[in-house]
């Protein structure tokens, strides 16, 4: 009774020292708002690329704040002064405060008229052919890009924009400094002269090629579809260019070459601190991120977002805290007052449940990371199959086999795994191993044709260690393989099987994202309408029915 007593006697003491502060500090907050109203004005620059994304954000902001006049320029200044924003799509130097709130996108268009127009879109072209085309004068000719290509040379056109040669040659892996095709000034010139040459291919950023009017291309331009797993085709998971629409979202989902992807930066020679500001940035990169994809951008994922929320909101605590008046000795007492009380109540509050058994394990908090590329480990001299198996020579000609880091990543952790046996020859392709989760099962197939010579028999007592440890005490059989020079053309290693993962985690969150519209349990564990994350361990605890799912549209549709 007593420690009850004084926790209510402390409580009332809080109360009424924060409301002392409070009334000491009432004055000051209402000039902060009166200022705030005296200015009801937000004024933006944007560089001219950006003007039309800048007039609509003001646009829909101002709808939904009728007191706000909002003041947009467009300049093509680069200069930076005061504490003004601007909307720009290249990095400035001179900003000391800069913040994500989109993605700009860099494309390769050619011309809708083309006579090989299907064999294009059929085989795309890869980041390796783009380089031929952009430093090679030889190599500039159709018969080289794709099979079947008529022998007609390539113009190729590049806006004059440092960024855009920048992100091509990026993704060609070339330097800016020998791309020589024909730059061009503006857009307009540039969407004239592939109209004019049914042959000829253009480098620009897609609002370049946009009718702002329709939102759609402008007439007889066609985005030049890339063959990003270099097979020579465009595979049904790589695809995207149907449509604006459709595109967008690839962008958006990662089906499409990052090194093409930039951003778009609002920047200031400080950080802002005015109240309209501030709401103006937050409501971007919230609500405002719906009308990026209509214009030719794409959103930031949820984490960027996010993260750029909380630090405009960490930035108006710290401009509410910063204008009060100074703290007067009786301030300063009752803030110490209050902190001595709440320490006092903090210490019984500790004694008095050290007594007693939580209600709440540790079991209760289970807080699941996400699941990215950057999950995944993969070390260098393993060769990888596209049925998420790896394989490793070792020095007396046998082959380790086991499943990739990425796959286990998926599954959560294993309970038991059907293994073959010793002396049975297997086929690449065939099935080798299925592992089992509370009943749950897929099915894994070989990365090599040969015999197995060896199971890893702790796996049987131990299934745990493929996820804890799939490259070392996880691995699955030794086998002698039988068309090991042959086969290894057909497996990744390094750099390739990165890129690779790229795509296969595009091809994951589609599977994901179509599960999810007729699964509400599925839905839970992804947030792909928000950026396109998922969490680890995204299957285990879904119904077997999705993981037959996951079986026959994902495993499966690797062989």
């Amino acid at each position: 009774m007593k420690n009850v007593s004084v926790l209510i006697i402390g409580l009332s003491l809080l109360f009424f020292c924060n409301t002392g502060i409070c009334n000491a500090t009432t004055d000051n907050q209402t000039g902060v708002q009166a200022t705030t109203s005296k200015e009801n004005t937000l004024k933006i620059t944007s560089s001219p690329e950006l003007s039309n994304l800048a007039t609509i954000w003001a646009t829909e902001y101002g709808r939904l704040n009728p007191g706000l006049k909002i003041v947009i320029n467009s300049t093509e200044n680069q200069t930076i002064t005061g504490s003004d924003l601007r909307f720009i799509s290249e990095e400035n130097d001179e900003a000391t405060w800069k913040m994500e709130i989109g993605h700009d996108v860099i494309v390769p268009v050619f011309n809708a008229k083309n006579p090989m127009l299907n064999e294009i879109c059929r085989q795309g072209i890869s980041a390796e052919e783009f380089a031929q085309l952009l430093s090679n004068p030889k190599k500039q000719n159709w018969e080289t890009m794709i099979d079947g290509g008529k022998n007609a040379s390539i113009n190729y056109f590049v806006i004059d924009n440092a960024s855009v040669k920048a992100n091509i040659a990026n993704f060609s892996k070339t330097n800016s400094s020998v791309i020589n095709g024909i730059t061009v000034a503006t857009a307009a010139e540039l969407i004239s002269s592939i109209q004019k040459d049914i042959y000829a291919i253009g480098f620009c950023k897609l609002t370049d090629v946009l009718n702002v009017t329709t939102s759609e291309l402008t007439e007889n331009i066609k985005l030049l579809p890339i063959d990003k797993n270099k097979n020579g085709r465009i595979d049904n998971f790589e695809n995207i260019y149907k449509n604006l629409n459709a595109f967008t979202r690839g962008v958006w989902i990662g089906k499409y070459p990052r090194d093409l992807s930039g951003y778009i930066y609002a920047v200031s020679s400080s950080k802002p601190t005015d109240k309209n500001t501030l709401s103006f940035l937050t409501w971007i990169l919230a609500d405002g991120q719906q009308l990026l994809n209509k214009n030719g951008y794409s959103d930031l994922a949820s984490i960027e977002k996010q993260a750029n929320i909380d630090d405009l909101a960490g930035t108006e605590v710290a401009v509410a805290q910063s204008n009060n008046k100074p703290l007067t000795a009786q301030m300063l007492l009752l803030i110490l007052l209050a902190v001595v009380i709440t320490a006092s109540m903090i210490a019984l509050l500790v004694r008095y449940f050290r007594n007693k058994k939580s209600p709440v394990s540790d079991e209760d908090f289970n807080f699941t990371p996400a699941f990215d590329e950057n999950s995944v480990l993969a070390p260098k001299g393993l060769y990888f199959d596209k049925t998420h198996t790896w394989a490793f020579m070792e020095k007396d000609g046998m082959v380790k086999v086991g499943i990739d880091d990425f796959l286990q990543h998926i599954t959560g952790t294993l309970t038991r795994i059907k293994m073959k046996e010793s002396g049975e020859m297997v086929r690449k392709g065939e099935k080798i191993l299925t592992i089992i989760r509370n009943g749950k099962q897929l099915d894994i197939y070989a990365p090599i044709s040969g015999t197995i010579k060896e199971q890893n028999k702790k796996l049987i007592s131990d299934t745990s260690a493929i996820n804890t440890a799939p490259f070392s005490d996880g691995w699955i059989y030794v086998i002698e393989p039988k068309n090991w020079l042959r086969e290894i053309q057909f497996l990744f290693m390094g750099e390739n099987y990165r890129e690779w993962l790229q795509d296969e985690f595009a091809r994951l969150k589609d599977f994901f994202a179509a599960s999810a519209r007729s699964n509400s349990l599925v839905y839970q564990h992804i947030i792909l309408q928000d950026g396109g994350e998922l969490t680890d361990n995204v299957l285990a605890d879904l119904e077997p029915e999705v993981w037959e799912d996951f079986q026959t549209k994902f495993i499966d549709a690797s062989k």
